[in-house]
């Protein structure tokens, strides 16, 4: 089947999983496009190159940490009609010979747009459809219930009506809606071939490098070794040491680690639980999802959640490890196996009703 993927290109997460999604269906004999923007336009087109077509994407607004929900609306507003018209000009100009079958999204507007334009089935996949397809199996606090109620509206708008819907997971809430299918997270081949082993050291992820007393903070556990990734730069201090970024590094650094620090961003949580690695999550705020994932991880007893990096939390997360590491023990997954059976079977479905097919 001619099958055209959309990836957004805010965070790279998007990318990595399709990356993985994208070889699958090329090696089932596939032809497939991929349309996408910023950082992950150029992880997909290095992968696939003459595959992948750049667009204008849709972007985040941050008011310090937290992301904005105004300014975000605002940009999308003023840039939404002028973006959707240069993709479909740009797409008519670069892949005029392709003709697609199917539309894969990963939450992603212009490939879904493009569907609908054209009378094509959408088959979606990403693991955002968790807020809007399932019942939530934790209490959400007043606190976030605005963010849970934005966030979910907004979900439910991003690829309504698809053919079918396969949920990326590390936790199984139970399902609401029809066509919706629950998968293991995707995980790429580098982790897959990972040797989990327990290391001296804590991996710290840091997007957003706002928090600058992140170092002095950490030195106040001088019996725990850190090594620190978002700063980009090669430092040591004391028991910190600040790792520039390099994708080797940091996937050896995560397999051999004690345990991660991180934000609440899917992708990495989802290969820590993989690799059976406890987890310290402090998502950012007013990033729904982000919270959620955090805590799962909490209820799970995976490792603990909380609202901000300080010494005290530190230390409460790591004198649960043994108990985190035994819960992880018990977490199984075989690759990513049980999505390709499920995307096969659906494209088998939806071939044998395209003429010619």
């Amino acid at each position: 089947m001619n099958i055209l993927y959309g990836v957004p290109g805010e965070g790279l997460g998007h990318a990595t999983r399709s990356k993985v999604v994208i070889g699958h269906l090329l090696a089932q004999g596939h032809d497939v496009r991929a349309v996408s923007s910023s950082r992950a336009f150029q992880v997909l087109n290095a992968a696939f190159p003459g595959r992948v077509l750049e667009i204008r994407g849709f972007h985040l607004a941050y008011k310090g940490l937290a992301v904005s929900k105004s300014r975000t609306s605002a940009l999308i507003l003023r840039t939404a009609p002028a973006s959707l018209q240069q993709n479909f000009r740009q797409y008519q100009q670069l892949l005029h010979g392709f003709r697609p079958d199917v539309v894969v999204s990963d939450f992603e507007s212009f490939s879904y747009f493009y569907a609908k334009a054209h009378g094509l089935p959408v088959i979606s996949i990403d693991n955002m459809q968790i807020i809007s397809r399932t019942r939530l199996d934790v209490a959400v606090p007043p606190k976030e219930r605005g963010n849970y109620q934005l966030a979910r509206n907004i979900v439910r708008l991003k690829v309504p009506r698809s053919r079918h819907y396969f949920v990326a997971t590390f936790f199984t809430p139970p399902v609401s809606k029809v066509r919706t299918t629950l998968v293991p997270p995707i995980i790429r081949s580098e982790i897959l071939a990972a040797r989990s082993t327990t290391g001296p050291h804590i991996l710290v992820y840091q997007s957003a490098t706002t928090q600058h007393d992140l170092v002095a903070l950490l030195q106040q556990l001088p019996g725990q070794e850190f090594r620190v990734y978002g700063f980009n730069k090669e430092e040591s201090h004391g028991n910190v040491q600040l790792k520039a970024f390099s994708e080797a590094g940091f996937i050896a650094d995560l397999a051999s680690s004690r345990a991660i620090i991180t934000n609440g961003g899917f992708s990495l949580i989802s290969e820590a639980v993989f690799l059976h690695k406890p987890i310290c999550s402090v998502p950012i705020p007013a990033q729904f999802e982000q919270w959620l994932n955090a805590a799962e991880v909490e209820k799970l007893g995976y490792g603990r959640h909380f609202a901000a990096i300080t010494a005290e939390n530190i230390r409460a997360f790591v004198g649960g490890l043994p108990g985190f590491a035994g819960a992880l023990a018990g977490y199984a997954q075989a690759g990513n196996t049980v999505l390709f059976a499920n995307l096969d079977a659906c494209l088998t479905g939806l071939a044998a009703a395209v003429p010619g097919e």
